[in-house]
């Protein structure tokens, strides 16, 4: 025993595979200790808030603020009003005024600004402009004129019902993170609900692994013990279970996954509900290997002495042959918990997976990424942290696998 642990620590693709899981499961365990609470937590009232530190800006007017005259400030501050949509209309603008834009850089802020200086007047209609844009002309402008005018922001306060003048913030004001009473940080940023994507991918992710491995469990139990009887036992039995087995097989499994899952119902559709459903439609491969292998052990000398001595079918399973391949079976479990997880993620993708009330899965966050089409508006950080654990997952499973194949495997030993 103590030889073939050593033997499987010593594959590279296996230790690879292992490190990778087990700092998913790390991560699972340690972050929710920093980071406590309902992963279902909405604490944000719009949707897909952009990863970052956000702080509130109640607390920093009332922070202690320290003066700065940074030289690139005031430009860093016009370059941020400007959004990509204003970049297009500007030069849209200089379009429709005849105006040469063909060595214009729409990053270029100083450049944009200067041209919109020299060529923006208020007074001028382009032809075949409509009034909300010219509109929308005017109130850039005057924003720009505000952002490069003014350098003072009043707070006031509401006393006895009138707006008094609390404080002035001068654009040379700086406040320090620390000093501001309320800040958070989201480095995944919240998704279309406005909750935290990282405590919930964090906590989706362990859900998913637990569907994997209760749906692995079932699946290789079935197909196990199907597979020892038909092998062993043989004659009717075999042909019955391998009729049971084929039908099965005839049927896309996934699409009998689906046929289930949607007549159970959304209130009955846990997280246990689904992986079982997942590990029944699953055990098939792990049946029909199985019994291929028991097959070419049902006659060996310390079988057939094992049978001579009387010994029960279920001890010479257990003692005989099991142990043989025991090995291909943690290979095979290893395999359904992978698929488990991937079917897991297909189902939740269709609204057939788990209630979305209880606890989140890696394939509930992608349902609701694509329902709110974060692929569609830019907010990447709602599914592409998704698809990269499922893969991550994917493949260190499957990477442990193939080195306990390398390991078992004498075909495939250097």
């Amino acid at each position: 025993m103590k030889n073939t642990i050593r033997q499987v620590f010593h594959s590279p693709k296996f230790v690879g595979g292992f490190v990778i899981f087990v700092a998913i499961l790390l991560t699972m365990i340690i972050y929710p200790l920093f980071n406590p609470g309902n992963p279902l937590e909405q604490i944000g009232v719009g949707t897909f808030a952009k990863p970052g530190t956000y702080f509130s800006l109640y607390d920093a007017t009332k922070a202690k603020t320290d003066t700065f005259r940074l030289p690139e400030a005031d430009e860093n501050r016009l370059a941020a009003s400007l959004s990509a949509e204003d970049r297009v209309a500007m030069v849209e603008y200089f379009t429709a005024m005849g105006i040469d834009i063909s060595e214009l850089d729409t990053e270029d802020t100083d450049t944009l600004l200067q041209m919109w200086e020299d060529n923006y007047d208020p007074s001028v209609r382009p032809k075949g402009m409509t009034g909300a844009k010219v509109n929308y002309y005017k109130r850039l402008n005057n924003s720009l004129q505000d952002l490069k005018g003014g350098d003072t922001l009043v707070v006031a306060e509401e006393v006895d019902g009138e707006l008094v003048e609390s404080k002035k913030i001068s654009t040379t004001d700086y406040v320090r993170t620390g000093a501001v009473a309320n800040v958070k940080t989201l480095p995944l940023g919240t998704d279309n609900f406005g909750r935290d994507v990282l405590k919930e991918l964090v906590s989706a992710t362990g859900t998913s692994i637990g569907i994997g491995l209760l749906a692995g469990v079932v699946a290789t139990l079935i197909g196990l013990t199907f597979g020892l009887l038909a092998g062993y036992v043989g004659g009717f039995l075999d042909d019955f279970i391998m009729f049971i087995t084929n039908i099965f097989t005839v049927i896309p499994g996934f699409v009998l996954l689906i046929l289930i899952s949607y007549s159970i119902g959304q209130e009955q559709r846990g997280a246990a509900v689904v992986a079982t459903v997942i590990g029944l439609t699953g055990w098939t491969w792990t049946a029909r290997s199985v019994r291929s292998q028991v097959i070419s052990l049902r006659n060996r000398d310390h079988v057939n002495l094992s049978k001579l001595s009387g010994h029960s079918l279920v001890r010479i399973i257990l003692t005989d042959i099991l142990p043989y391949i025991a090995s291909y079976v943690v290979m095979a479990f290893i395999l359904q918990v992978s698929s488990g997880i991937l079917a897991e993620a297909q189902l939740s993708l269709l609204g057939l997976g788990p209630r979305t009330t209880e606890v989140p899965t890696l394939g509930l966050m992608m349902n609701w990424a694509m329902l709110y089409s974060a692929h569609t508006n830019g907010s990447w950080w709602a599914y592409f942290p998704v698809i990269l654990v499922i893969t991550l997952i994917s493949f260190s499973l499957n990477l442990m696998n193939t080195g306990l194949d390398q390991v078992f495997n004498p075909t495939l030993r250097d």
